[in-house]
Order: structure tokens, then sequence, then C-alpha cells
């Protein structure tokens, strides 16, 4: 089946669907500029992402991660949501029921003004005191190093979900009750490989939704989901509004 006839489909699906949950990756922010910070682009200095994004890197050297940490927000202050963030901030109006679930960290939908947003490994512009829990909001470009808690004075990390850490029971919940509640699921710009959420389509099919995936390329997911529709997020998920 053609893209444009699998883009139909999915446009008929949307058009009486009154639950609609998204799950996005980093594709939708790659269209924004954001680099993927992983793999062979993702080296800094002479360390990968994967060398610093642990609890066991930060305890080693908290002032290496977060001078990385500052790096990283020095790029993403630079980009901006694009046509793809906007138009989910648009089907958000739209729909009766609407869950957005993303993998991304960078805070762009928030931006674009998505406000039933589920950021399940948490968001770059947040951190976290290793003492007391509190989380706050910190836009600071490039930021104090390194950064203490006002309450306790404990030290600050990024509020994000680091490999070898679980991710937040809440969150995990309010997507699960998503992916039963959602008669359309959109998976926009993610590799399908990463857990839990590259098991989203299965539990949301299993649940009676019909499920999309919008994506540069072919994933594990595309053999699993009603319709695959390849292109760029930014040109792809604003036609779904047409």
């Amino acid at each position: 089946m053609s893209s444009t006839s699998n883009l139909n489909q999915l446009k008929a699906r949307l058009a009486s669907a009154r639950a609609v949950a998204v799950l996005t990756g980093a594709g939708i922010s790659a269209d924004s500029g954001v680099p993927t910070f992983r793999g062979a682009d993702g080296l800094w200095r002479t360390f990968r992402a994967e060398d610093l994004a642990t609890p066991e890197a930060f305890a080693r050297n908290p002032r290496v991660v977060w001078e990385w940490y500052d790096w990283r927000r020095g790029l993403i202050a630079t980009k901006s949501p694009n046509p793809a963030h906007h138009a989910l901030v648009e089907m958000e109006r739209r729909f009766d029921q609407f869950w957005l679930i993303t993998q991304n960290v960078d805070g762009l939908h928030a931006a674009a003004g998505s406000r039933q947003l589920i950021e399940l490994h948490g968001n770059i512009w947040k951190v976290r005191c290793t003492q007391c829990g509190q989380v706050s909001v910190n836009r600071e470009v490039p930021m104090t190093l390194l950064p203490y808690c006002s309450g306790c004075g404990g030290l600050l990390r990024p509020h994000i979900v680091w490999f070898g850490e679980s991710l937040a029971p809440h969150n995990i919940a309010r997507s699960e009750e998503a992916l039963h509640a959602c008669q359309v699921l959109l998976i926009i710009g993610t590799s399908g490989v990463v857990y839990p959420a590259a098991g989203f389509s299965s539990v949301a099919r299993a649940a009676g939704a019909f499920v999309a995936e919008m994506n540069l390329d072919s994933t594990p997911n595309s053999s699993v989901v009603d319709v695959s529709i390849q292109g760029r997020a930014k040109d792809v998920v604003p036609e779904l509004l047409t």
C-alpha cells in the first residue's frame, strides 16, 4: 500500500476517533536540528553518551557529567519547535482525550504548547536534588557548575532517566492508561528499539487501537503496526490536520 493510501487511511481513523495517544522519539526533534547525542555523532571530548549518562559516572565525576549536560543545553537552547510539534498541539485541542508520550528530554513539546505531556525520560531543563529529591526548573545557559539545592544544600543532578535507572512509576502508569484507552496510537520518529516504549505498539493494538508509525525508515515495529508512513515528521505530521 502506498504512503498516500496509508496517510488517507490514518486520517480517516483520526476523523472518527475521540481518544488519541502519540509516542515521539528523536526523529521529531531532529527536524528542529537537535543532535541525537548518541552513536557516531554523540562523541563529546573523549566520552560517549553511554559513558556519561549513568548514576555511576555522576558519582565518580559529577562535574564532567554536568559539563556535558551544560554543553547539550547550550545546543538545545538554540533550537525551536518545528511544524510537527505545533501540529501535535493542535491535535491536542481537537480530541476529547489526548496523551503525548515522549522519549525526548529537550523540552520542545512543552515549548510548543503541549500540555497533556508525559516525558518518559525526563527533561534537560529540570534538576533534581540528590538528597531531598526536590525537582525544579533550571534554564541557565551556561549554568553554575556544580549546582546545589537551595532548600537543603544537596548536589543537584539532571532530572533525566539515565542508563540503568527505572522510569518514574507515575509516568509508566499514565502511559499504560493512554495505551489502553486510545483508539489511535501514533508513533513518530522513534527507532522502536528502546524499551519499554518499543513495546507500546503491541500493547495498544492488543487493547484494540489502530496503530500508525511515521518515521524516515522502517523499524522493528513496522511489521506489527497497522500502517507505516515514511517521511520527515515536520512534513508528514501536519498533513494529518488537513
